[in-house]
């Protein structure tokens, strides 16, 4: 048998079935052609439902929800009166903006690169993986923070390394975004969920207790059920399948010695970079911290803590990114700072191009309520199901409604009024629900297009690689949404099985 047989023979089923979804998926047009494209389908498809007469009712309102026809003169009025509004309240916009003014600064000025040479020099390399996953799966506990700091670092550390930038980008995104339901602390995603769980429970029995912490055991618990497998499809799939990275319009300057100046402003840079850290504990800490909510004292829900997350990142980075440039001699003069953040908004480019065909997209799904009659006539399949194929159904219904819908809080907003009064009838506590429910939501949280963060994510990997396509990118991000969804879902089985309780407070039947 000829080598060129053997090699076809060995080739995996798992990299011709990526293949053949990375083929497909670069035929799609340019993603803000594509994103155009889907808006005049959704007009489309909004004509006809309403002229069909599809409709859905609202099981917690009873009201019912009709599809919109978006061809009619009122709301032809309305795309192109509130065009503007729909770019400008797009929901990543002004904080990747804000973020990248920080992180600008911090990259241009040359202290990422030291302090990644310097991390990468002193920490085993087969330890750079698992930790960038850690921090990508933690990093939900700040909100947006995550999917748009940590995919551009790691993809830096591993061009560093040897390896290809895009493997890096993905497995970081995949972490943050992927993981989204799990964490080691409480943050915004428990709130605000819980917003939404409390009223839906209350419709059948509003004397159960409930609180924002009654699934803690079981996203704490995560952490350490995905991070080995992020770690392994990144050592086994993403990184092997990408191979090496060659490009010839990317220069990695050749590593030189650290000059004692440059050692002295990495160490300043970073210790001022632990005392903005600890100025943010030290304001948040006390009961009528700075950083807490005026009126009631909380970090969670509409606090300056999680409302100003934005500013803080940008303070977070901008202030060691500044302290290393002067001491470094990188920055010059006032003139050098100003260079460097407007270098840094230049980039952003294609990104804001792609904004604002994705933001009229997400007004027309909302606006036709397509979405909403979507996500109710697929929960209403569940109904008739229970035990572990009811857990199964609704993972798969919400992670396929998230496919539609990006928002985590539009989403159970529309689910939790169905979900939740069905599984109480069925004796199921409403912790255990929105479990389910979190975790359905978080695992195709990679792939979809939906996500704010998609177009940046995308956009960074063509600083790449030119041609990186959206299918190529996606087949990248796939593998991560099918391992994280098959070992997290065995997961919560075998936790309902055994009738852990998900948090406290929160066991997995109603007393």
């Amino acid at each position: 048998m000829s080598e060129a047989i053997k090699s076809v023979k060995k080739r995996r089923l798992t990299d011709r079935f990526l293949d053949a979804v990375e083929f497909a998926g670069n035929k799609l047009p340019d993603p803000i052609m594509l994103f155009a494209l889907i808006c005049v389908l959704i007009v489309v498809a909004s004509w006809i439902s309403a002229m069909a007469g599809v409709s859905a009712t609202n099981p917690a309102t009873g009201e019912t929800i009709e599809a919109i026809n978006l061809l009619s003169a009122d709301n032809l009025r309305r795309m192109i009166s509130e065009s503007v509004k729909n770019f400008g309240s797009f929901p990543a916009l002004g904080l990747v903006l804000v973020v990248m003014l920080g992180i600008g600064l911090a990259e241009r000025s040359g202290w990422f690169e030291l302090l990644m040479r310097s991390a990468v020099m002193q920490a085993p390399k087969h330890l750079i993986i698992p930790v960038i996953a850690f921090v990508g799966i933690l990093g939900n506990v700040a909100g947006d923070a995550a999917p748009i700091v940590l995919p551009p670092l790691a993809a830096m550390i591993f061009v560093r390394l040897g390896w290809h930038p895009v493997a890096g980008l993905a497995m970081a995104y995949a972490a943050a975004l992927g993981g989204f339901a799990a964490n080691l602390i409480l943050g915004m995603s428990d709130a605000l969920v819980f917003a939404f769980t409390e009223p839906a429970a209350a419709l059948v029995d509003d004397s159960i207790p409930l609180n924002t912490a009654m699934n803690y055991y079981f996203i704490a618990a995560s952490v350490f059920v995905l991070l080995p497998i992020v770690w392994f499809v990144t050592t086994k799939i993403t990184i092997p399948r990408l191979g090496s990275y060659e490009n010839p319009d990317f220069v990695v300057h050749e590593t030189t010695e650290v000059t004692a100046q440059q050692r002295k402003a990495l160490r300043w840079a970073n210790w001022s970079m632990l005392l903005v850290v600890l100025a943010i504990v030290a304001l948040s800490i006390p009961g009528n911290g700075l950083m807490r909510n005026a009126e009631t004292g909380s970090l969670l829900n509409n606090s300056p803590l999680m409302n100003g997350i934005a500013l803080l990142i940008t303070i977070l980075f901008f202030v060691p990114g500044l302290i290393f440039g002067t001491m470094a001699g990188t920055i010059k003069n006032t003139r050098d700072m100003g260079r460097m953040m407007t270098e840094s908004m230049a980039s952003m480019g294609n990104f804001i191009v792609i904004v604002f065909f994705a933001s009229q997209m997400l007004a027309y799904f909302s606006w036709s309520n397509l979405g909403a009659i979507v996500a109710i006539k697929g929960a209403e399949l569940l109904e008739n199901q229970n035990g572990v194929a009811l857990i199964i159904g609704i993972v798969v219904l919400s992670s396929l409604v998230n496919i539609l819908i990006g928002s985590a809080s539009a989403k159970w907003a529309i689910l939790a009024p169905i979900f939740v009064p069905m599984m109480m009838l069925l004796g199921f506590h409403p912790a255990f629900t929105q479990m389910i429910y979190r975790v359905g939501d978080s695992i195709t949280n990679p792939i979809t297009p939906m996500m704010p963060y998609f177009p940046l994510v995308l956009g960074l990997a063509q600083k790449y690689d030119k041609k990186m396509g959206m299918g190529t990118l996606i087949s990248a991000l796939l593998p991560y949404s099918i391992a994280m969804g098959i070992g997290w879902t065995l997961f919560l089985i075998i936790w309902f099985l055994i009738g852990l309780p998900v948090g406290p407070g929160g066991p997995i039947y109603i007393p």
